[in-house]
């Protein structure tokens, strides 16, 4: 099989990623193309071109300023899949802020976490968010100026609540004069701030340099497939997650193309009517959705006939999945791995043949070893070790927020450890083998297990719960929970559902709960997850599961 042709890295001492995704294509050829599109299932659609998304983000850096907002500043972003997105999260990385995307799943008590961990100053809502959680305000005491986006048409609106300033964003965006452009940034600046499942219970940010978006260039090459005509890119998933800030806003938007995204219920029907609608020529999801669209809808390749390009990630794609998708629409799912600390650098690619049940090739430019992580020495074909990545990746982060023992715990000499297993075949091909760790992939997300138990035992009945993950069928994968109560509780399984869905964003919570007697445990008495099963129940009137 004929190698790669090489990479060259070309990272420019200054950059910027909002400057580079807005203006450099806001005053040329695609000046009046659709940059960004929305679209709500009770909003309607929504567009900018690149001209109004490069004015709207010079604007928004521009109140950024003139609010006080200093570079280097933390700017929480808690907003459905909008327009606004964009214009905030590009806006501020223009301003040389950082933007920290969360999902508008999340419980007050774990945003408030990410705000105090942050040291967030700026708080960007929807109007909805707002009404529910505007009373607990005063939990946020690194917060001092709230942005709330409702409808562009709503009056000038600004006031003062628990001593914090709250300004509607577009009557303020519209008020702006003397825009002066973005700041000057350098390559190796921080840029954004996404928090990620740890293994103390707690979520840890990945702080990310403006450099990313140039180290993920190898993945705009090879995963994706654009023509320089112009893509236009529907991807399934929400901007908070950092799968579709990347290749669902970022990567197109820098090289000229069209982005898509939805708002409203995921239902299977949407999606082939979507890609009709707006003409995409490439859909992103994840395994699921795939599964659901095939299972669900009728849909076939004559009524998406724009569509010639699938990607997926975030779960494993089995073969079985893979035909289905190819018999019944005629293209393959490219899929592609990565983590959040290093987005993606290994992926199927259209100039070699797909081998089903493999991740892919290492993509050009990325120096990737599998190594033995007791002699650190690179293994061999067949023989498996852990992915790790060279630490002058350019994608790969600057650091964890606040974590410089566990940055440093991440790297062994001049590698950075993944967590992730692997073997490579003697064709190049990649052969995931999951990670040594509990971390747990559910739809897509990943959970930590101890996040999940940290919530549980918070329970005034709860004695000690150990969370994992169950498998349904070869391609779901369900979040569960075995708790002990305290002796002749009242509490049952269900109320212990009832109580994570109160406590902890709905991808989180567990799906079926279990009521044991005891945790099985080590010799040192440290629970073993990997001895939790069904059967440990006390009865079925024991299990608890959403209705």
């Amino acid at each position: 099989m004929q190698p790669f042709p090489p990479w060259h890295w070309d990272i420019p001492e200054f950059f910027n990623i909002g400057e580079a995704c807005t203006d450099v294509h806001a005053k040329g050829p695609r000046a009046q193309q659709d940059a960004v599109i929305v679209e709500d299932e009770f909003g309607g659609t929504k567009k900018l071109t690149f001209a109004e998304l490069a004015d709207l983000t010079d604007r928004f850096t521009e109140l950024l300023r003139q609010l006080g907002v200093e570079r280097g500043e933390r700017i929480l972003i808690r907003l459905p899949n909008c327009i606004e997105y964009s214009v905030v999260f590009l806006g501020a990385l223009k301003r040389a802020a950082i933007p920290v995307p969360t999902s508008i799943l999340l419980t007050f008590d774990e945003l408030a976490y990410l705000a105090k961990d942050s040291g967030a100053v700026v708080w960007v809502v929807d109007a909805a968010s707002w009404a529910a959680l505007h009373s607990r305000l005063g939990e946020l005491p690194s917060v001092r100026l709230i942005l709330v986006v409702s409808d562009r048409e709503a009056s000038v609106e600004c006031w003062t609540e628990e001593g914090k300033s709250v300004l509607a964003l577009w009557p303020a965006l519209r008020s702006v004069s003397g825009v002066r452009g973005p700041e000057r940034t350098r390559a190796e600046d921080p840029a954004y701030l996404v928090y990620t499942s740890g293994t103390t219970g707690y979520p840890k940010g990945v702080l990310h340099a403006h450099r990313v978006l140039l180290g993920k260039q190898p993945s705009s090459e090879y995963w994706f497939h654009f023509l320089p005509e112009g893509e236009r890119v529907l991807h399934s998933g929400k901007y908070n997650w950092t799968y579709v800030l990347g290749t669902g806003l970022m990567d197109p938007l820098y090289r000229g193309h069209t982005t898509i995204v939805y708002e409203g219920k995921p239902e299977a029907h949407v999606w082939p009517a979507l890609i009709a609608k707006q003409r995409a020529t490439t859909f992103i999801g994840v395994p699921t959705l795939y599964r659901h669209i095939l299972q669900y809808t009728q849909a076939s390749r004559a009524d998406v006939p724009t569509l010639r390009h699938c990607m997926s990630a975030g779960e494993h794609l089995s073969e079985e999945l893979l035909q289905r998708w190819l018999d019944r629409f005629g293209l393959y799912i490219y899929e592609g791995l990565g983590m959040t600390e290093c987005s993606y650098y290994i992926c199927h690619t259209v100039s070699r043949p797909i081998r089903p049940g493999s991740a892919g090739f290492i993509q050009p430019g990325h120096r990737v070893a599998i190594l033995d992580p007791t002699t650190w020495r690179e293994c061999g074909c067949v023989h498996s070790g852990m992915l790790c990545i060279h630490k002058s990746d350019p994608a790969l982060m600057l650091g964890y927020w606040n974590q410089p023992e566990e940055t440093a715990r991440c790297f062994h000499g001049e590698w950075f450890l993944t967590g992730d297993y692997a073997r490579r075949d003697a064709d190049g091909y990649i052969w995931f083998l999951g990670r040594k760790d509990d971390l747990i992939k559910s739809f897509g997300y990943r959970v930590s297990p101890f996040e999940v138990d940290r919530v549980l035992k918070d329970h005034p009945d709860v004695l000690d719960a150990a969370t994992t993950g169950e498998d349904v069928d070869a391609e779901k994968r369900l979040v569960v929970s075995y708790v002990v109560l305290r002796p002749d509780s009242p509490t049952t399984a269900d109320d212990i559902l009832a109580y994570a869905r109160q406590h902890l964003a709905a991808y989180k919570a567990p799906k079926i709960v279990y009521v044991v007697d005891d945790l099985p445990r080590t010799r040192n008495g440290k629970t073993l997850r990997r001895a939790l099963h069904p059967g440990l129940a006390r009865a079925r009137s024991q299990q608890g599961a959403p209705r």
